[in-house]
Protein backbone atom coordinates (compact mmCIF):
# COMPACT_ATOMS: atom_id res chain seq x y z
CA UNK A 1 0.00 0.00 0.00
CA UNK A 2 1.14 3.58 -0.52
CA UNK A 3 2.03 5.84 2.43
CA UNK A 4 -1.28 7.73 2.44
CA UNK A 5 -3.31 4.52 2.50
CA UNK A 6 -1.04 3.05 5.17
CA UNK A 7 -1.40 6.04 7.49
CA UNK A 8 -5.16 6.22 6.97
CA UNK A 9 -5.71 2.56 7.81
CA UNK A 10 -3.13 2.43 10.59
CA UNK A 11 -4.84 5.19 12.58
CA UNK A 12 -7.91 2.97 12.87
CA UNK A 13 -6.20 0.86 15.54
CA UNK A 14 -3.95 2.62 17.99
CA UNK A 15 -4.28 0.88 21.35
CA UNK A 16 -3.66 -2.75 22.28
CA UNK A 17 -2.99 -4.85 25.37
CA UNK A 18 0.60 -5.82 26.10
CA UNK A 19 1.48 -9.33 27.36
CA UNK A 20 0.95 -8.18 30.95
CA UNK A 21 -2.62 -7.17 29.99
CA UNK A 22 -1.86 -3.46 30.22
CA UNK A 23 -3.19 -1.19 27.50
CA UNK A 24 -0.40 0.51 25.57
CA UNK A 25 -0.53 3.14 22.86
CA UNK A 26 1.03 1.92 19.63
CA UNK A 27 2.46 4.61 17.33
CA UNK A 28 0.67 4.45 14.01
CA UNK A 29 3.43 6.16 12.02
CA UNK A 30 6.84 7.75 12.28
CA UNK A 31 5.51 11.18 13.27
CA UNK A 32 4.48 9.67 16.62
CA UNK A 33 7.71 7.75 17.08
CA UNK A 34 11.01 9.40 17.97
CA UNK A 35 13.47 6.80 19.30
CA UNK A 36 15.18 5.81 16.07
CA UNK A 37 18.38 6.45 14.13
CA UNK A 38 19.74 6.39 10.61
CA UNK A 39 22.51 4.08 9.45
CA UNK A 40 25.07 6.90 9.48
CA UNK A 41 24.60 7.56 13.22
CA UNK A 42 26.95 4.78 14.34
CA UNK A 43 27.93 6.23 17.72
CA UNK A 44 24.32 7.01 18.63
CA UNK A 45 23.18 3.53 17.53
CA UNK A 46 25.72 1.79 19.78
CA UNK A 47 25.06 4.06 22.76
CA UNK A 48 21.29 3.64 22.59
CA UNK A 49 21.57 -0.13 22.11
CA UNK A 50 23.92 -0.51 25.07
CA UNK A 51 21.64 1.51 27.35
CA UNK A 52 18.27 0.15 26.23
CA UNK A 53 18.95 -3.32 24.85
CA UNK A 54 17.51 -2.46 21.43
CA UNK A 55 17.69 0.17 18.70
CA UNK A 56 15.65 1.04 15.59
CA UNK A 57 17.49 1.94 12.39
CA UNK A 58 15.38 3.56 9.66
CA UNK A 59 15.86 2.72 5.96
CA UNK A 60 18.32 -0.04 6.78
CA UNK A 61 17.38 -2.04 3.66
CA UNK A 62 16.24 -0.64 0.33
CA UNK A 63 12.52 -0.83 -0.40
CA UNK A 64 13.33 -2.35 -3.78
CA UNK A 65 15.12 -5.32 -2.19
CA UNK A 66 12.17 -5.86 0.15
CA UNK A 67 9.82 -5.87 -2.84
CA UNK A 68 11.92 -8.51 -4.61
CA UNK A 69 11.87 -10.75 -1.54
CA UNK A 70 8.08 -10.50 -1.18
CA UNK A 71 7.63 -11.17 -4.89
CA UNK A 72 9.73 -14.34 -4.59
CA UNK A 73 7.77 -15.40 -1.50
CA UNK A 74 4.50 -15.04 -3.39
CA UNK A 75 5.88 -16.94 -6.39
CA UNK A 76 7.84 -19.77 -4.76
CA UNK A 77 6.79 -20.22 -1.13
CA UNK A 78 3.11 -19.33 -0.78
CA UNK A 79 1.87 -21.88 -3.38
CA UNK A 80 4.11 -24.66 -2.01
CA UNK A 81 1.93 -27.51 -0.64
CA UNK A 82 4.67 -29.42 1.16
CA UNK A 83 6.45 -29.33 4.51
CA UNK A 84 8.78 -26.58 5.72
CA UNK A 85 10.49 -26.14 9.09
CA UNK A 86 8.62 -23.60 11.24
CA UNK A 87 9.84 -21.03 13.72
CA UNK A 88 7.44 -21.62 16.63
CA UNK A 89 7.81 -25.40 16.83
CA UNK A 90 11.00 -26.24 14.95
CA UNK A 91 8.97 -28.96 13.24
CA UNK A 92 8.15 -29.54 9.54
CA UNK A 93 4.61 -28.36 8.81
CA UNK A 94 2.48 -27.38 5.85
CA UNK A 95 1.28 -23.77 5.61
CA UNK A 96 -1.36 -22.72 8.11
CA UNK A 97 -3.30 -19.79 6.67
CA UNK A 98 -5.44 -17.18 8.41
CA UNK A 99 -8.94 -16.27 7.24
CA UNK A 100 -7.25 -13.57 5.15
CA UNK A 101 -4.91 -16.05 3.49
CA UNK A 102 -1.76 -15.05 5.42
CA UNK A 103 0.81 -17.70 6.36
CA UNK A 104 0.59 -18.00 10.13
CA UNK A 105 3.37 -20.51 10.87
CA UNK A 106 6.59 -18.64 10.16
CA UNK A 107 9.49 -20.16 8.22
CA UNK A 108 12.62 -21.21 10.11
CA UNK A 109 16.11 -20.82 8.66
CA UNK A 110 15.68 -19.57 5.11
CA UNK A 111 19.41 -20.23 4.58
CA UNK A 112 18.66 -23.97 4.82
CA UNK A 113 15.82 -24.05 2.29
CA UNK A 114 16.11 -26.14 -0.85
CA UNK A 115 17.67 -24.10 -3.64
CA UNK A 116 15.87 -26.25 -6.20
CA UNK A 117 12.49 -25.09 -4.91
CA UNK A 118 13.13 -21.71 -3.31
CA UNK A 119 16.21 -20.23 -4.98
CA UNK A 120 14.73 -16.77 -5.65
CA UNK A 121 13.23 -16.33 -2.17
CA UNK A 122 16.35 -17.63 -0.44
CA UNK A 123 18.66 -15.41 -2.47
CA UNK A 124 16.59 -12.29 -1.83
CA UNK A 125 16.13 -13.10 1.86
CA UNK A 126 19.84 -13.69 2.41
CA UNK A 127 20.60 -10.46 0.56
CA UNK A 128 18.56 -8.74 3.30
CA UNK A 129 19.81 -10.48 6.44
CA UNK A 130 23.48 -10.56 5.30
CA UNK A 131 23.29 -7.08 3.79
CA UNK A 132 26.52 -5.06 4.23
CA UNK A 133 24.60 -2.47 6.30
CA UNK A 134 23.31 -5.20 8.62
CA UNK A 135 26.80 -6.66 8.88
CA UNK A 136 28.22 -3.26 9.76
CA UNK A 137 25.79 -2.68 12.63
CA UNK A 138 26.32 -6.23 13.92
CA UNK A 139 30.06 -5.58 13.97
CA UNK A 140 29.58 -2.33 15.87
CA UNK A 141 27.34 -4.02 18.44
CA UNK A 142 29.37 -7.23 18.82
CA UNK A 143 32.80 -5.62 18.53
CA UNK A 144 33.73 -8.03 15.72
CA UNK A 145 32.11 -9.57 12.63
CA UNK A 146 29.00 -11.61 13.28
CA UNK A 147 28.04 -15.15 12.31
CA UNK A 148 24.42 -15.72 11.32
CA UNK A 149 23.09 -18.70 13.30
CA UNK A 150 19.32 -18.55 12.77
CA UNK A 151 16.76 -16.78 10.59
CA UNK A 152 12.97 -16.55 10.16
CA UNK A 153 10.39 -15.14 7.78
CA UNK A 154 6.94 -13.97 8.90
CA UNK A 155 3.85 -13.08 6.90
CA UNK A 156 0.94 -13.47 9.32
CA UNK A 157 1.42 -12.93 13.04
CA UNK A 158 1.26 -16.01 15.30
CA UNK A 159 1.67 -13.83 18.45
CA UNK A 160 4.98 -14.46 20.17
CA UNK A 161 5.11 -14.67 23.96
CA UNK A 162 7.54 -12.33 25.77
CA UNK A 163 10.92 -13.99 26.19
CA UNK A 164 14.67 -13.51 26.21
CA UNK A 165 16.36 -15.25 23.27
CA UNK A 166 19.13 -16.49 25.54
CA UNK A 167 16.74 -19.10 26.99
CA UNK A 168 16.71 -20.75 23.55
CA UNK A 169 19.98 -19.73 21.87
CA UNK A 170 22.93 -17.42 22.48
CA UNK A 171 26.65 -17.07 22.11
CA UNK A 172 28.64 -19.18 24.57
CA UNK A 173 29.15 -15.97 26.56
CA UNK A 174 25.58 -15.28 27.64
CA UNK A 175 24.22 -11.99 26.34
CA UNK A 176 26.71 -11.67 23.46
CA UNK A 177 24.24 -12.49 20.68
CA UNK A 178 22.34 -9.81 18.79
CA UNK A 179 19.38 -10.08 16.44
CA UNK A 180 17.50 -7.97 13.91
CA UNK A 181 13.86 -7.80 12.82
CA UNK A 182 13.46 -6.17 9.39
CA UNK A 183 10.11 -4.98 8.11
CA UNK A 184 9.61 -6.07 4.49
CA UNK A 185 6.50 -3.88 4.24
CA UNK A 186 4.90 -1.03 6.21
CA UNK A 187 3.61 -2.65 9.41
CA UNK A 188 0.19 -1.46 10.61
CA UNK A 189 -0.06 -1.02 14.40
CA UNK A 190 -2.64 -3.78 14.72
CA UNK A 191 -0.78 -6.33 12.59
CA UNK A 192 1.01 -7.90 15.54
CA UNK A 193 3.78 -5.34 16.05
CA UNK A 194 7.18 -6.46 17.30
CA UNK A 195 7.60 -5.24 20.90
CA UNK A 196 10.48 -4.88 23.34
CA UNK A 197 10.84 -4.01 27.01
CA UNK A 198 13.63 -1.40 27.12
CA UNK A 199 16.47 -2.09 29.56
CA UNK A 200 15.21 -5.60 30.31
CA UNK A 201 18.57 -6.88 29.00
CA UNK A 202 19.97 -6.02 32.43
CA UNK A 203 17.75 -8.63 34.10
CA UNK A 204 18.84 -12.22 34.73
CA UNK A 205 15.94 -14.68 34.54
CA UNK A 206 16.11 -18.33 35.66
CA UNK A 207 18.18 -20.54 33.40
CA UNK A 208 16.81 -23.18 31.04
CA UNK A 209 17.10 -26.13 33.44
CA UNK A 210 15.28 -27.99 36.20
CA UNK A 211 11.87 -26.55 37.02
CA UNK A 212 12.26 -24.06 34.14
CA UNK A 213 13.59 -26.55 31.57
CA UNK A 214 12.10 -26.15 28.11
CA UNK A 215 11.35 -29.85 27.50
CA UNK A 216 8.61 -30.19 30.14
CA UNK A 217 8.32 -26.82 31.90
CA UNK A 218 8.25 -24.26 29.11
CA UNK A 219 5.00 -22.77 30.46
CA UNK A 220 6.70 -22.07 33.79
CA UNK A 221 9.35 -20.05 32.00
CA UNK A 222 6.73 -18.08 30.08
CA UNK A 223 4.91 -17.29 33.31
CA UNK A 224 8.15 -16.31 35.01
CA UNK A 225 8.85 -13.74 32.29
CA UNK A 226 5.39 -12.24 32.80
CA UNK A 227 6.01 -12.11 36.56
CA UNK A 228 9.26 -10.21 35.94
CA UNK A 229 7.51 -7.73 33.64
CA UNK A 230 4.84 -7.00 36.25
CA UNK A 231 7.07 -6.96 39.34
CA UNK A 232 9.60 -4.64 37.71
CA UNK A 233 6.92 -2.46 36.12
CA UNK A 234 8.58 -2.78 32.71
CA UNK A 235 7.14 -0.60 29.95
CA UNK A 236 6.32 -2.16 26.57
CA UNK A 237 7.24 -0.35 23.36
CA UNK A 238 6.28 -1.37 19.81
CA UNK A 239 8.00 1.05 17.42
CA UNK A 240 6.46 2.15 14.14
CA UNK A 241 8.17 0.10 11.43
CA UNK A 242 8.09 0.87 7.72
CA UNK A 243 9.45 -1.11 4.81
CA UNK A 244 13.23 -1.51 5.15
CA UNK A 245 13.44 -0.45 8.81
CA UNK A 246 15.39 -2.69 11.19
CA UNK A 247 15.14 -3.26 14.94
CA UNK A 248 18.22 -4.76 16.63
CA UNK A 249 17.97 -6.26 20.13
CA UNK A 250 20.12 -8.09 22.65
CA UNK A 251 19.70 -11.78 23.42
CA UNK A 252 18.72 -10.76 26.96
CA UNK A 253 16.09 -8.17 25.96
CA UNK A 254 12.52 -9.30 26.61
CA UNK A 255 10.58 -9.09 23.35
CA UNK A 256 7.89 -10.73 21.23
CA UNK A 257 4.95 -9.77 19.01
CA UNK A 258 1.66 -8.26 20.13
CA UNK A 259 -1.84 -9.58 19.57
CA UNK A 260 -3.32 -8.88 16.17
CA UNK A 261 -6.21 -6.40 16.09
CA UNK A 262 -6.04 -5.79 12.33
CA UNK A 263 -5.86 -9.35 10.93
CA UNK A 264 -6.39 -8.15 7.36
CA UNK A 265 -2.85 -6.71 7.35
CA UNK A 266 0.29 -8.81 6.91
CA UNK A 267 3.42 -8.48 9.03
CA UNK A 268 5.90 -9.50 6.33
CA UNK A 269 9.35 -9.41 7.84
CA UNK A 270 12.70 -11.15 8.20
CA UNK A 271 14.49 -11.88 11.46
CA UNK A 272 18.02 -13.15 12.07
CA UNK A 273 20.34 -13.88 15.00
CA UNK A 274 24.10 -13.29 15.05
CA UNK A 275 26.88 -14.30 17.43
CA UNK A 276 30.45 -12.92 17.49
CA UNK A 277 32.64 -14.69 14.95
CA UNK A 278 35.11 -15.75 17.68
CA UNK A 279 32.49 -17.39 19.94
CA UNK A 280 30.70 -20.71 19.75
CA UNK A 281 26.95 -21.23 19.44
CA UNK A 282 25.05 -22.14 22.65
CA UNK A 283 21.67 -23.86 22.62
CA UNK A 284 19.25 -24.02 25.58
CA UNK A 285 21.99 -22.52 27.78
CA UNK A 286 23.32 -26.06 27.98
CA UNK A 287 25.16 -27.33 24.94
CA UNK A 288 27.53 -26.04 22.30
CA UNK A 289 26.27 -26.72 18.79
CA UNK A 290 28.64 -27.34 15.94
CA UNK A 291 28.10 -24.89 13.09
CA UNK A 292 27.72 -25.86 9.44
CA UNK A 293 29.19 -22.71 7.90
CA UNK A 294 29.21 -21.25 4.44
CA UNK A 295 29.95 -17.70 3.32
CA UNK A 296 27.15 -15.48 2.00
CA UNK A 297 27.95 -11.93 0.92
CA UNK A 298 31.16 -12.19 2.94
CA UNK A 299 29.36 -13.26 6.14
CA UNK A 300 29.64 -16.65 7.87
CA UNK A 301 26.22 -18.34 7.80
CA UNK A 302 25.18 -21.47 9.71
CA UNK A 303 22.93 -23.82 7.69
CA UNK A 304 21.27 -26.22 10.17
CA UNK A 305 19.34 -29.08 8.52
CA UNK A 306 20.44 -27.87 5.10
CA UNK A 307 17.81 -29.32 2.77
CA UNK A 308 20.21 -29.33 -0.14
CA UNK A 309 21.71 -32.41 1.51
CA UNK A 310 19.98 -35.72 0.88
CA UNK A 311 20.48 -36.93 4.46
CA UNK A 312 18.68 -33.89 5.88
CA UNK A 313 15.82 -34.33 3.43
CA UNK A 314 15.45 -37.92 4.66
CA UNK A 315 15.34 -36.75 8.29
CA UNK A 316 12.70 -34.16 7.42
CA UNK A 317 10.58 -36.86 5.76
CA UNK A 318 10.71 -38.99 8.91
CA UNK A 319 9.81 -35.97 11.08
CA UNK A 320 6.86 -35.13 8.83
CA UNK A 321 5.54 -38.70 8.50
CA UNK A 322 5.99 -39.76 12.15
CA UNK A 323 5.64 -36.48 14.07
CA UNK A 324 4.50 -37.87 17.41
CA UNK A 325 7.34 -40.37 17.77
CA UNK A 326 9.94 -37.88 16.65
CA UNK A 327 8.72 -35.10 18.98
CA UNK A 328 8.64 -37.39 22.03
CA UNK A 329 12.20 -38.44 21.26
CA UNK A 330 13.24 -34.80 20.80
CA UNK A 331 11.73 -33.79 24.15
CA UNK A 332 13.57 -36.59 25.88
CA UNK A 333 16.86 -35.55 24.32
CA UNK A 334 16.37 -31.91 25.32
CA UNK A 335 15.50 -33.00 28.87
CA UNK A 336 18.77 -34.92 29.13
CA UNK A 337 20.73 -31.95 27.82
CA UNK A 338 19.15 -29.33 30.10
CA UNK A 339 18.81 -31.30 33.33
Amino acid sequence: MDTAEYLSKARASHAVKDPADIEVRIPAHLAEDYQYFTFEQSDEICKYYTENGYVVVRDLISRELCDVALSMFAREVKPFPGFMYRQATGNPERHVLTEYGLMLNSILNIQSLSKARFRGFQTAGLAIITNPRVQRICQMILGEPGTLVQSMFFEGNPVTWPHQDTYYLDAERIGHMTAVWIAAEDIAPGAGRFFVYPRSHMIDIERNAGEFGIAFHHDRYKQRVLDVIRSRNLQCTAPAMQKGDGLFWSSKTIHGSLQTTQPQFARSSFSAHYIPESLRFLQFQARIRRLQLTSVNGMSVHRPKDLNRIGNRAVMWVEAMFPRIFRVAKKGTIKLVTR
